[in-house]
């Protein structure tokens, strides 16, 4: 076995070790049982991949030369379902960021609004 054709093995060893940790069975995490209540934690499983290669020409007597690549794998809470007394509740995570930055959004809006409002105002005043 050449060097090259064992790297491409390791790479793809990797590759596969990492899709499966992010399996469709991954997506649920063990349940909780507290008395006669169960929590089922979900999460959002994701991933991408990347690649490269170098081509093009050769300066001066240089080598070509060229490589690339990446993976990666992600996992965001949603929520947990809560089974309880024969009945089934979803209780989503809270993304306290995007909470943040959507009132800093209204904020500056309500500021833009209130300012373009107030100089039609006091521009319709100057004119009676």
């Amino acid at each position: 076995m050449t060097a090259t054709t064992l790297n491409d093995a390791s790479v793809f060893d990797t590759i596969r070790e990492a899709v499966g940790n992010a399996a469709v069975g991954k997506v649920f995490g063990s349940p909780i049982v507290v008395g006669d209540m169960i929590v089922l934690p979900v999460a959002k499983i994701g991933g991408g991949g990347g690649g490269g290669t170098g081509t093009g020409p050769a300066e001066d007597g240089q080598e070509n030369a060229g490589s690339g690549g990446g993976f990666g794998v992600s996992a965001k809470p949603l929520g947990v379902f809560v089974l309880r007394d024969g009945k089934v509740a979803w209780r989503p995570a809270i993304d306290v960021n995007k909470v943040i930055i959507g009132g800093q959004i209204v904020a500056v809006t309500a500021l833009l609004v209130a300012r373009a409002v107030l100089k039609a105002y006091a521009s319709g005043r100057g004119r009676a």
